[in-house]
């Protein structure tokens, strides 16, 4: 029997901000969700992309790993749990060689009645990056094209197992810069016990000639991008109602 076969986007050879120091990025091709400030829209498409072996990707690892030797291997996408199985003899191999290793994922595919592949995968993931798009499930939807229900039933699954995730969302004029969505999310994260960072990011408009150039039309035509100080806001807002939260769940 071959080796299994990974689907891949791109690779970024030394990403600064993908996990913790210098990392060897791998984005994966397929994503089911369609966020409408997606800035990798060539990346949805499942049967597209360029096909890599476990050993090929760590060969690629392996010419660069004097410069990542702080940081590890991220594997992003698309979204990387449409391709588990793949995933998951990579990380198997990379913690063979005591590499670091990182998951960048939504969560959408998680189904609480069948955890028997996440499981395998997480025995050698050591920390996770999770996206969580929207707090409220109707305009996650709206943003998304899918429930978010899954995907905080998987936050949860994380933190009972006391699997480490930094938290990523986007804040976007209009959308997720709200006080009422910011304050559920912090409310929400005051329930995990395995949160070990926050990352606050700003919506940009920099997708929009990648959108023009696949002929697509871009879904938010027009919002501005959120300035360093809305950011800074959103994060404060989030912070202080996690912090005032917390105390409810010691």
């Amino acid at each position: 029997m071959g080796e299994i076969i990974g689907n891949i986007h791109s690779i970024e050879s030394c990403g600064t901000v993908d996990g913790p120091g210098i990392r060897f990025v791998i984005f994966m091709q397929g994503c089911p969700m369609r966020c409408k400030y997606c800035h990798n829209p060539d990346s949805w498409g499942v049967n597209e992309g360029t096909n890599y072996t476990v050993s090929e990707i760590m060969a690629k690892y392996d010419g660069v790993k004097e410069f990542v030797q702080n940081g590890g291997i991220t594997v992003t996408g698309g979204e990387p749990l449409l391709q588990t199985d793949f995933v998951t003899e990579l990380f198997k191999d990379a913690k063979n060689k005591t590499i670091h290793t990182a998951l960048d994922t939504s969560g959408v595919t998680f189904n609480k009645d069948n955890t028997h592949k996440i499981d395998e995968l997480l025995k050698y993931t050591d920390l996770i990056l999770l996206d969580i798009k929207h707090i409220d499930d109707e305009e996650h939807k709206i943003l998304t094209g899918h429930t978010n229900k899954n995907i905080l039933e998987f936050a949860k699954y994380l933190s009972d197992k006391n699997i480490p995730v930094w938290i990523r969302h986007v804040v976007v004029p209009g959308i997720t810069f709200d006080e009422k969505y910011l304050s559920a999310l912090g409310k929400f994260l005051a329930s995990l016990k395995n949160i070990k960072a926050l990352d606050v990011l700003p919506y940009h408009d920099m997708a929009v000639s990648k959108y023009e150039n696949l002929g697509l039309e871009y879904p938010l035509k027009g919002v501005k991008p959120l300035t360093k100080e809305e950011a800074i806001e959103a994060r404060d807002i989030i912070i202080k109602t996690y912090k005032k939260e917390v105390v409810n769940y010691l």
